[in-house]
């Protein structure tokens, strides 16, 4: 019997089928959303009494600056990893760091964590931060945007542009995302819980407050902006200057045989050709000797330094005094009393002054 068919034209099986696959659609993302407040088990040794059969390790390469500050923690990262019963070594000849399992190890996974620790301590992540990667309900993401441009002047500024002005605008992403963001070199490291890994906008995180919206796609409530290729202005052509009309081509340009000819090197022999053309490659290579290593001396020279000012008294000329400036100073000298000066004397009395004339008289008699 022929299948009946809709209005639109399509036929009952059809719409059947696409119903049946809009449930599943349905079922398949009502199991992938995580209810709130649900928390994963934690993984313990009643789990896996017996251990790892085999051993598992990772080893990865950090940068020599970054030597100092490992050798600060690392006492702290071995203590870190030895509750998970994780071995970490330390390479400072080679400069690497490198984690294996060990038989008391009971995680499979531990391992896997102890690699993105190692790999964030080398990408400068400080750790404070890194060790968070050993929680259950952490994970962790190093993006390479080096790559993401040809042009080295435009990655700089986008990537001024992701830190912003003071690191605002990443401290405006680790709030919204609750994640530690960390731009280094030609990566960014990020570290934080699996939702918000994904989530970089400040519109989201207001939209996810509504249960309606949750559903719903948010595309119309994010800013739309066009990307206008705006070719370089071109620069208007100048126009040529006519010149006066010669009948008369112009002069040919001298050919290295007519130089020759002038100059009378045509007639000689090849010989002597190559010893002269020797003889200049010589001198280039003496003359560009010379200006480098008169580039290199100058790094051996020392730069002039300031004299110090001083007051310098100026001595007289040899054989010339000034015999009459000496007198002068003589005399202002003299003239001058040193000490204190003197008390003015009180006036005499009049008894003192009457026994004075008495004594007096007595040695006239």
């Amino acid at each position: 019997m022929a299948s009946s068919m809709t209005g639109d034209g399509m036929s009952e099986a059809q719409t059947g089928k696409k119903s049946k696959k809009t449930k599943n659609q349905e079922n398949d993302s009502d199991l992938l959303t995580v209810p709130d407040g649900w928390k994963e088990p934690q993984f313990t040794k009643d789990d896996n009494p017996r251990g790892l059969l085999e051993e598992s390790s990772f080893a990865t390469l950090f940068p020599k600056y970054r030597e100092a500050y490992l050798k600060e923690c690392w006492s702290l990262v071995e203590k870190a990893l030895g509750e998970t019963n994780i071995k970490v070594s330390l390479d400072l000849i080679e400069g690497s760091m490198s984690v294996c399992t060990t038989k008391k190890t009971f995680d499979p996974y531990a391992i896997m964590r102890a690699r993105d620790l190692i790999k964030l301590l080398a990408r400068s992540v400080p750790f404070e931060q890194a060790v968070r990667i050993l929680q259950d309900d952490v994970a962790c993401d190093i993006i390479k945007i080096g790559t993401l441009v040809r042009n080295r002047e435009r990655f700089v500024k986008r990537r001024q542009r992701l830190i912003g002005p003071k690191g605002s605008t990443l401290k405006a992403l680790e709030l919204l995302t609750n994640c530690y963001v960390m731009v280094q070199g030609n990566t960014v490291s990020t570290l934080g819980p699996f939702n918000g890994l994904k989530e970089t906008l400040m519109i989201k995180r207001e939209l996810s407050k509504d249960p309606d919206l949750r559903v719903q796609s948010w595309e119309r409530f994010l800013p739309k902006f066009r990307h206008k290729n705006l070719n370089k202005r071109k620069e208007p052509k100048k126009k040529s200057v006519k010149k006066e009309y010669t009948p008369f081509p112009p002069q040919q340009p001298e050919s290295q045989v007519d130089k020759e000819l002038a100059t009378g090197e045509f007639f000689l022999r090849e010989s002597v050709k190559k010893r002269k053309r020797m003889e200049e490659i010589k001198v280039k290579q003496v003359e560009a000797l010379t200006k480098k290593q008169e580039e290199r001396n100058k790094a051996f020279i020392p730069p002039k330094e300031k004299p110090l000012m001083k007051k310098t008294v100026k001595a007289p000329a040899e054989g010339k005094l000034d015999i009459e400036a000496i007198k002068d100073k003589v005399k202002k000298a003299k003239t001058k009393k040193l000490g204190a000066p003197p008390v003015n004397p009180a006036p005499p009395n009049n008894s003192t002054s009457n026994k004075k004339k008495k004594s007096k008289t007595k040695n006239k008699g």
